[in-house]
């Protein structure tokens, strides 16, 4: 028993003794490992300094490199005190009145080569005849086969789509790029062909689809356009342009857009509609006036009023009364 009693007391002293040199150790380990983790941090920090030391000198020597940091840093300023949507709806009505200048110039032409093959074939009137109505009957063939094989998603107008999208359901390839190339090849032949059709509600639709693809190259840049409810906005700003551009009409477009989110529209969003669609509308004129289609920027309906005193006095009792 004695004997016993003895091993155990060694036992837990050679315990005692192996849990104090291990404590000490891991303390002195500890130390050690904290040191070499200081000194490898600061190694680090004077590797980075360096290589940017070196990358300054060598952007130093490139007027191309140093043309590329102002960039950058221009595109952060115009970020940080602009801010992103304004970038986004800018570059949304430019190119909505991009495309509705060349829809309408290839229109145009459409429409003068049918009166030019009718002027062609005054000789013969079964010729004429023929030509007049062969011309327009192939534009919209080829619209509607156009259409059909790359997107049937663009047949029709859009806008009962984009009620649906907006209210949060998804529509699958309604707002794909190939989409966007269906929808404006074919309403581009439709109305050439001269048939008596509207162009608010498929430009609504391809208004969309270009806020779509922008979200989508912009998300390239910055994380923020990837968020749902973000899209959810410019798409309703998306159709205030799409009315605004083409009937330069800002306001118009976005008591449409109101309209199409007839459930909930934010209060944000009255500014972003109305930003897009009067800066679409605005190039949309200077380009009719760059094209000579018009002298100068002025209204969509003209009117003839007496410039001294446009209304007569008799007028303004009816117009009190409307109002």
């Amino acid at each position: 028993m004695a004997g016993d009693g003895t091993d155990q007391r060694a036992l837990q002293y050679e315990q005692t003794l192996m849990y104090g040199r291990y404590t000490q150790d891991l303390g002195v380990y500890a130390k050690e490992e904290a040191a070499r983790l200081r000194e490898e941090a600061a190694f680090r920090r004077l590797v980075t300094e360096r290589s940017r030391s070196l990358e300054l000198l060598e952007y130093d020597k490139s007027r191309c490199a140093k043309c590329r940091i102002c960039t950058v840093h221009c595109q952060k300023f115009l970020i940080s005190r602009v801010g992103e949507d304004w970038i986004f709806l800018i570059l949304l009505g430019l190119v909505m009145a991009l495309v509705s200048f060349v829809m309408d110039f290839c229109i145009a032409i459409c429409l003068q080569a049918q009166k030019w093959m009718y002027g062609g074939l005054d000789s013969n009137m079964v010729l004429q005849y023929l030509a007049w109505i062969t011309y327009p009957v192939v534009l919209i063939s080829f619209s509607a086969g156009f259409t059909h094989i790359v997107a049937p998603q663009a047949a029709g107008s859009g806008i009962p789509e984009m009620k649906t999208i907006l209210r949060g359901v998804v529509l699958k390839e309604y707002l794909t790029l190939k989409t966007f190339v269906a929808k404006v090849i074919g309403l581009t032949c439709a109305l050439g062909s001269g048939m008596p059709l509207g162009k608010e509600g498929p430009f609504v639709h391809i208004a969309s689809l270009c806020a779509a693809l922008l979200c989508k190259f912009m998300s390239l840049f910055g994380g923020i356009y990837e968020n749902e409810s973000r899209n959810i906005e410019m798409l309703a700003a998306a159709c205030a342009v799409g009315v605004g551009c083409c009937f330069a009409a800002p306001i118009g477009g976005v008591l449409f857009s109101i309209e199409v989110t007839s459930t909930f529209f934010a209060v944000r969003n009255y500014w972003r509609g109305f930003f897009a669609a009067t800066f679409s509308a605005f190039i949309f004129r200077v380009l009719a006036v760059w094209n000579r289609d018009e002298e100068t920027i002025t209204a969509l309906f003209k009117t003839r009023f007496r410039l001294d005193f446009p209304f007569d006095l008799q007028e303004l009792p009816a117009f009190a009364v409307i109002g």
